[in-house]
């Protein structure tokens, strides 16, 4: 049954520092995460892939549950 809850979780990624500048890795992290421009807000499951993408670009984001 905790698994059920985990999957309906969703956290939404907003881009606040622009990418440029920073190692391509990163730039290429946040084109996968869905941002493209900056204040742009997108939601995505809360997986364990996802979190680990979030800790690489966190100075670039802000993440709210």
């Amino acid at each position: 049954m905790p698994r059920k809850a985990a999957e309906g979780k969703t956290l939404k990624v907003t881009l606040v520092r622009s990418p440029i500048g920073y190692p391509k890795p990163q730039k290429a992290t946040v084109r996968a995460l869905g941002l493209r421009r900056m204040n742009q807000t997108v939601e995505h499951q809360d997986t364990p892939a996802l979190r680990g993408m979030l800790v690489a670009v966190r100075h670039l984001v802000r993440v709210e549950e």
